[in-house]
């Protein structure tokens, strides 16, 4: 593998899995001591969440978002170690895995990131609770068709609904208040979409519901000390690279309302002249994205102990 043609992704919420970072904890000290570390940042027992659950309680924002920053930073500090040549040329995160990333990057320290982390996910179930909104997946429209799919049942129903995540050709994700995700829902399989779904989540991320947690999410954004990237990250909200402090910062604040706009960011990582992608954390479904996005490129999936062993195999 050249290193100096790969970058890392770290996945978002919906791809934790009980026990996932299990098996590394078991077998390296260093992915130990960082669930026992976060630990003790979080005052309780997150690493038991990650691989006893109960699954309901995983699932629950306000654990789900450390838990995956954990998960996927356990990996990367022991990939790290064990490999040190292992500097890949970009990283990039989706929606929560940003935070995995910007920390993989330097321009975050581990606990200052879960401390963000705990906050965005405590502040998004708040916002979740005070208003309540829905989440559905639409298959087989173009983020254009969606967008404007939105926008005319945002008309009709006198709600919003938007884009929240564009994440491959064919593969979108809406957000925002329910009687409008459900009219677009309809609207999306007259469209001729394959499918439309409601996903089982209460907290429309990435829509204008998330605005009551913006204020408190500034304060700890302002709180929170940033460096400037040791390696290019490439952000969600633009598709384009974080050079600066200040870029972060803005990158950051908007994530919560804008959209993921996944399949851009990647296209631009392409251009840059990525061939191979590594997904590090628990699931798969980032690389899932790349086959659809461009198939012809590399894909790596660091989410066993097993995966991790064969890639140091293939390096010795």
């Amino acid at each position: 593998m050249d290193w100096k043609t790969s970058a890392i992704l770290f996945p978002g919420q919906g791809s934790q899995a009980l026990g996932m970072g299990a098996d590394f904890a078991q077998d390296c000290e260093l992915a130990r001591e960082t669930f026992r570390q976060a630990d003790v940042i979080l005052g309780y027992e997150l690493s038991q969440i990650c691989w006893e659950g109960p699954a309901d309680i995983l699932d629950q924002t306000i654990h789900t978002q450390p838990a995956l920053y954990v998960c996927s930073l356990a990996i990367w500090r022991v990939l790290q170690e064990r490999l040190p040549a292992a500097r890949p040329a970009w990283v990039a995160g989706h929606s929560l895995g940003e935070f995995s990333a910007l920390t993989a990057a330097g321009a975050l320290s581990f606990e200052d990131g879960l401390r963000l982390v705990q906050a965005r996910g405590r502040l998004m179930h708040q916002a979740g609770a005070e208003n309540p909104g829905a989440m559905a997946a639409v298959l087989g429209l173009d983020a254009a068709q969606v967008e404007e799919l939105c926008a005319a049942v945002s008309r009709v129903t006198g709600r919003r609904a938007v884009l929240a995540n564009d994440n491959c050709p064919g593969q979108a994700v809406v957000s925002g208040d329910v009687k409008a995700v459900d009219q677009l829902i309809s609207a999306a399989k007259e469209a001729g979409a394959r499918r439309a779904l409601k996903l089982s989540v209460s907290v429309a991320a990435h829509s204008p519901l998330m605005s009551t947690a913006q204020s408190g999410f500034q304060k700890a954004l302002d709180a929170t000390e940033f460096s400037p990237p040791s390696i290019p990250i490439y952000g969600n909200v633009a598709g384009r690279p974080l050079t600066s402090v200040a870029a972060i910062r803005a990158e950051l604040a908007q994530q919560l309302t804008q959209s993921v706009r996944w399949a851009d960011s990647m296209r631009a990582l392409i251009e840059a002249g990525a061939q191979t992608f590594i997904e590090v954390g628990a699931g798969n479904v980032l690389t899932g994205l790349m086959r659809r996005i461009d198939r012809s490129k590399g894909r790596v999936n660091l989410n066993t102990l097993a995966s991790f062993k064969e890639l140091l195999a293939g390096q010795s």
